[in-house]
């Protein structure tokens, strides 16, 4: 789908999601191929299965669906009755392609916060010596993007004082100090006492159909060798499952998300794929089943909210993806060396790329944001930054898990989570021509320390 009528569908989301009858909609979007049965299974499962909630999630989802998405998705609104949203998308788009700055976003405008009794222009010339603070009249704030700021208003009030870097790799006794006494406060760390500490899925797919245009992901089942063994050191009881559809993929994880938790404290989902780019709320990008289809990082996670898996409610639940976030090569900037031991992507190295994607990530409206239950206990680690490739070598594995395994060996025992992932992306950063850096979406509640 271009941009155009992404924007849109941007647009007109809000009504949409409030007034879309989808019930009447699914054989027609069979029969226009606009989804797939299990792409409508899915759709229908979305948050509470609720008529706006599937309704949302039909929206998100047609964004991917190709160039002739939205056309068709006006016609399958028309046949079934629903002439005032069929209407409402058709004139939008007409309106869009006559006037594309139509359906552009407003630009904001700075606000200037202050004390009442000044005026805009009394703001703009006022000057304030820092050492004889004014009695009674606060500092004003601007709030707005930088370049529009009022131009002798002085934007170091609005700038607190950067914390100062700390080397994580220091080792002193004050860091160590802290991290004891953090992993002995339940208010400060999760408790992870339970032994085993929790279920960990790890799902590593290789093999893809000859019509999916993948590639067999030579040297994953050593990344998969390395997680087995080392959350099985972790305290965690490991299942491997291998090649798995889309459609198996979300059948195992919703099978792990059902189970009875209770008298555990933590649970671990690895996934080890090909990957894309794919329409989110919260989590970016998809991972691909050996099928072909792709199921969104988005969705696998929310497999695991306070609904589907509440006897995990307040518990950490971590996942690590070890896939590709789009096809960018990343080159990276010139800077001293760190490292002699700088590897680079030779004939052995290979992306998790894939052959296609659907285009750039999208930004959703309010409605859909606001209507969603906040993650927490949550964090998503990604082997790579999303539309970037992730690099595995066909004999020793990915970077990233390669890593992963290694700083987990040395850390784990001492360091939290955050920490290990810090230490995680600033070796993964240093290797090759090509770059790679991981990253995470953290909603924590404490700091996670391993029960090593």
């Amino acid at each position: 789908m271009d941009e155009a009528d992404r924007r849109v569908l941007r647009q007109c989301r809000v009504r949409l999601v409030s007034e879309l009858q989808v019930a009447a909609l699914w054989d027609n979007l069979l029969n226009r191929e606009l989804f797939t049965p299990d792409m409508i299974e899915d759709i229908q499962r979305a948050g509470s299965g609720s008529r706006r909630d599937q309704a949302r999630q039909l929206i998100i989802d047609l964004e991917t669906r190709g160039s002739q998405a939205l056309p068709l998705f006006i016609s399958c609104l028309e046949d079934t009755g629903q002439d005032t949203l069929a209407s409402l998308l058709r004139t939008s788009r007409q309106a869009a392609k006559q006037d594309p700055e139509a359906i552009r976003p407003l630009d904001l405008k700075p606000v200037v916060l202050g004390p009442v009794s000044l005026k805009p222009k009394e703001l703009r010339g006022a000057k304030r010596d820092p050492s004889k603070p004014s009695q009674g009249k606060l500092a004003p704030v601007v709030l707005g993007p930088e370049e529009l700021w009022p131009a002798k208003l002085r934007p170091e009030v609005l700038r607190p004082e950067a914390p100062r870097p700390v080397d994580i790799g220091s080792g002193g006794f004050s860091e160590i100090c802290a991290q004891d006494r953090a992993k002995g406060n339940a208010d400060l760390a999760y408790v992870l006492n339970a032994d085993p500490c929790g279920h960990c899925l790890i799902i590593n797919n290789v093999n893809f159909c000859h019509e999916s245009g993948l590639r067999t992901r030579t040297g994953s089942s050593i990344d998969c060798e390395r997680m087995q063994q080392r959350f099985h050191l972790l305290h965690f009881v490991v299942e491997v499952k291998c090649n798995l559809t889309a459609k198996q993929m979300v059948q195992a994880l919703v099978e792990l998300a059902r189970r009875d938790h209770g008298a555990l404290d933590c649970c671990v989902v690895v996934v080890l794929s090909h990957g894309c780019q794919a329409s989110h709320l919260q989590f970016p990008g998809a991972v691909y089943g050996t099928d072909g289809y792709p199921v969104s990082v988005e969705r696998i996670v929310n497999i695991f909210n306070g609904t589907g898996c509440p006897s995990l409610g307040g518990k950490p639940k971590l996942f690590f993806v070890q896939a590709c976030g789009g096809e960018q090569k990343d080159q990276g900037f010139e800077v001293a060396s760190t490292s002699p031991e700088d590897r680079t992507p030779d004939s052995d190295s290979e992306p998790d790329a894939t052959p296609f994607q659907e285009g750039p990530v999208t930004v959703d409206q309010p409605d859909a944001v606001s209507s969603l239950p906040t993650p927490s206990d949550i964090l998503v680690s990604y082997s790579t930054f999303p539309g970037f490739v992730s690099w595995r070598d066909t004999k020793s594995g990915s970077w990233y898990i390669e890593t992963l395994d290694s700083i987990f060996e040395q850390w784990a025992h001492c360091e939290d989570l955050q920490t290990l992932l810090l230490r995680v992306a600033n070796a993964v950063s240093v290797k090759g021509i090509y770059k790679q850096i991981p990253g995470c979406f953290n909603f924590l509640r404490k700091k996670l320390f391993f029960k090593a």
